[in-house]
């Protein structure tokens, strides 16, 4: 019996030499113990029976006695399993899943938001227009924050020049459309938020329709045409608009809402100023992180807005100096004689 003992020691080990599965191990070794009792079987008085040693009946113990204790080995393991608890499935909690618990915390344990200004956040729905320099921080943020539903309107695609700013686009998008590399990664950051991407050129009769589907519209674009167009339509529609603009090294941001006393755009800029007193950036140049920061104030405006947070921009107009690090404000009034929002027009 000593003989097949170290027999099968020697199999194991070679096995174990062979990184092979423990199932192919015990295989054989029970291919070995069979042929010990075909051995056994045999009539008469063989040199393998000799070899082997003891009898049949020893050999038939000693299996039963194995298969005793590997049953009990796999009805202990299958009682473990059982006992062991089952994770948690994350069923709602009110409006908001285990998960979007987590992802929202820091806001729910703000004073200011709390569980009802986050479900306000939810259940908004904000457009975004331009997914560029401004745009790129604002729906990044709009994302993070649970806002629950992103419109981004752009024509434009990814250029290797735009990737010193906009950081919602990567070099592996180059030649992508922005609203689809900006729905690439809103998705990434957030996958419980709806994004709609839209791409062309936003027009007076697009804004129009588009408008009357939004809570909140932010204007990121470089154009005063756009602007002015942009302005026209939130008064028709009465949608607040947060509006921005950068150039160089300085910033300004305001929120402009007819509706409820503040002026409109073009009560602050009557007319567009001459080209030359107004470059654009792709002319005079803009430091990289300027627009991170002006539209990052646009994405915390708008969740004030939407959340019902603070006192927002409404009739104000905050101006950010990046060269000297300066921030400063001007007071806002409606124009008695503006053919937007005067009621003249």
């Amino acid at each position: 019996m000593g003989f097949v003992l170290v027999m099968a020691a020697v199999l194991w080990g070679i096995g174990a030499a062979m990184k092979a599965p423990y199932r192919m191990r015990w295989a054989m070794i029970g291919m070995l113990y069979l042929g010990v009792l075909l051995v056994h079987v045999l009539p008469g008085d063989n040199p393998l029976k000799q070899a082997t040693g003891g009898s049949l009946g020893e050999w038939l113990l000693l299996g039963g006695a194995i298969a005793l204790i590997a049953g009990y080995r796999v009805v202990l393991r299958q009682l473990k399993a059982r006992a062991k608890p089952k994770p948690a499935k994350q069923v709602p909690v009110g409006p908001f899943s285990a998960s979007e618990l987590e992802r929202y915390a820091r806001h729910i344990t703000l004073r200011e938001i709390g569980g009802p200004g986050q479900k306000r956040l939810k259940d908004a729905k904000v457009l975004v227009i331009g997914a560029g320099g401004l745009g790129s921080p604002a729906l990044m943020y709009l994302a993070a924050a649970g806002v629950g539903t992103i419109g981004v309107i752009d024509d434009d695609e990814v250029d290797l020049s735009n990737l010193q700013r906009q950081v919602i686009h990567s070099d592996d998008r180059v030649g992508v459309p922005k609203v689809f590399s900006a729905e690439i990664t809103m998705h990434g950051i957030n996958p419980h938020v709806e994004v709609r991407p839209y791409h062309r050129r936003l027009t007076e009769d697009d804004a129009r329709e588009l408008f009357a589907d939004y809570d909140l519209i932010l204007d990121g674009t470089d154009n005063f045409d756009t602007r002015y167009m942009v302005n026209r339509i939130a008064v028709e529609t009465k949608t607040p608009l947060i509006s921005a603009a950068i150039t160089q090294w300085e910033g300004q941001i305001s929120l402009y809402d007819p509706a409820k006393g503040a002026p409109c755009y073009q009560c602050v800029f009557p007319k567009a100023p001459a080209p030359e007193l107004a470059p654009s950036c792709a002319a005079v140049g803009v430091i990289g992180a300027l627009p991170g920061v002006v539209g990052s104030m646009m994405a915390v405006e708008a969740i004030k807005e939407l959340g019902g947070a603070g006192e927002s921009l409404r009739g104000r107009m905050l101006f950010y100096d990046a060269l000297y690090g300066e921030n400063r404000q001007m007071n806002l009034k409606p124009r008695a004689d503006c053919p937007v929002c005067s009621g003249d027009a």
